[in-house]
């Protein structure tokens, strides 16, 4: 019988071949988000269509769905995306309306709980299932986790404590089980970067920056996620600074994570940069089998013991996901949850074959290039220090990898000149201008030029 809604280049997929659970997201949803915006909100979002790279969900009202779209969407999608890889925005359907006062008041009321929830003084945004007794060890995070819990140890010893790595890799798992850890004899303050601006803002906009200074201050242990987002915010990073320095004075721990080390900081102040990098910095890196195969057989076991069902999938398998998967643990517990999605739907356990035909279109996807990708492996490729490459130094053996560097970045991303620029130690964009056109022109006319630019973007999205 002919499937309906199959496209011949394979866009989306037909609704026979449907493989998210909504039951087992909602559990997601319910799990991370607590159960009064649960049951307020997401309880009522359905699921209407399922495409390759896209979902329609079902919302009862217009102003729902706004309501929905301006708080939660990006949380929404991105705990979504753990069940299906290849999704990448999400549509709103509405499904049928009410009336809309109705609707006020419940938004009333919840703005009256979200004001002391949101508040600063009632803030705590540990999450008691990321502890050290779950973070799964390995060669790639073993220096990480043995720092993290010396700081647990000896208080302010290694300070500030500064964890890096890239995206997915287990830096927040870490820097909540320190909180965790200390917690209980500590004053512990463990927030984003994202949510001290919101908070930072919001004490402007009332005239109450004392008590927000105050607030920040006391705290005898620091913790801030994702440190990189102060990039290009003037008057933030001024005020992390202050808070910074406060806290050192008092003799404080301060915990910090962030995409890539200090040094590298885009956008941020020098003395900012100088004064992360004067403690101890550590990398996460990219999990190796080793590591992916314990990930991949632990996180089987939770679901098991969750939904009280035999997941049986073979060593085989296992060892097929965890080879296939190049990037970070996000994306590798995102295909599992893809093939056991598969299994249930289907009702049977999966072989290698089956494995391989349901994750192609994951695998064949190409990977997400960015700058930083781009240099680091010019970097290595020319054997450079890529401090050396970043400089302001304009020596030829410098010079052409830097604007090689920055004709990829042209040509492999997104990223607007402007940006190019910046990343390139705040170069003007039409020193990006110039390099694409230098490097155009000799990769026309030299066979050396033209085979390094070819084994360059061979290795870029072969990582």
């Amino acid at each position: 019988m002919e499937k309906n809604n199959i496209k011949k280049n394979n866009l989306y997929v037909s609704e026979e071949e449907k493989t998210l659970v909504w039951e087992d997201i909602q559990v997601s949803f319910k799990k991370t988000f607590g159960n009064e915006v649960y049951n307020s909100w997401l309880q009522k979002i359905s699921l209407v269509k399922e495409y390759n790279d896209y979902l329609i969900l079902g919302v009862p009202t217009r102003f729902f769905r706004d309501w929905i779209v301006s708080r939660y969407l990006d949380k929404i999608l991105e705990q979504v995306k753990g069940f299906k890889l290849s999704l990448n925005r999400i549509e709103f359907k509405i499904i049928e309306e009410t009336k809309q006062s109705q609707e006020y008041i419940k938004i009333d009321e919840l703005n009256k709980v979200s004001e002391i929830k949101d508040s600063i003084l009632n803030y705590n945004r540990l999450n008691p299932n990321l502890s050290f007794e779950n973070f799964i060890q390995g060669k790639s995070n073993d220096v990480a986790l043995s720092y993290s819990k010396k700081v647990c140890e000896h208080v302010s010893r290694y300070n500030p404590l500064y964890i890096c790595g890239g995206v997915g890799l287990g830096k927040t798992h870490l820097l909540n089980a320190i909180g965790l850890a200390l917690q209980n004899e500590n004053n512990v303050m463990f927030i984003s970067a994202e949510r001290f601006m919101y908070h930072f803002i919001k004490s402007i906009k009332k005239n109450d920056m004392v008590n927000f200074k105050d607030f920040f201050r006391k705290s005898s242990v620091f913790i801030i996620d994702d440190i990189q987002f102060i990039s290009g915010k003037e008057s933030l990073q001024e005020e992390f600074f202050h808070t910074f320095n406060s806290l050192m004075d008092k003799g404080s721990q301060i915990i910090i994570s962030s995409d890539r080390s200090p040094m590298k900081l885009d956008r941020v102040q020098d003395r900012i940069k100088s004064r992360l990098s004067g403690g101890l910095v550590v990398d996460i890196e990219s999990p190796d089998l080793e590591l992916k195969v314990k990930i991949i057989k632990k996180k089987i076991e939770e679901i098991q013991n969750q939904f009280k069902e035999n997941i049986d999938l073979t060593e085989e398998v296992i060892n097929f996901i965890a080879s296939e998967t190049k990037t970070n643990i996000r994306e590798l517990i995102g295909v599992l949850n893809r093939v056991i999605a598969f299994s249930r739907v289907h009702n049977k356990n999966l072989n290698i074959s089956e494995c391989k035909n349901i994750l192609k279109d994951v695998f064949n996807q190409i990977r997400v290039i960015t700058v930083d990708k781009i240099q680091n492996t010019v970097s290595n490729y020319f054997n450079i220090p890529l401090s050396d490459m970043l400089s302001q130094r304009r020596s030829r053996p410098l010079a052409r990898p830097r604007q090689i560097a920055m004709y990829l970045a042209k040509k492999m991303t997104s990223r607007s000149l402007p940006e190019i620029g910046r990343r390139f130690a705040n170069r003007d964009h039409t020193t990006v201008i110039h390099a694409v056109k230098t490097i155009s022109r000799l990769a026309d006319q030299d066979d050396e030029m033209k085979k390094n630019i070819n084994q360059l973007q061979s290795l870029l999205l072969e990582q």
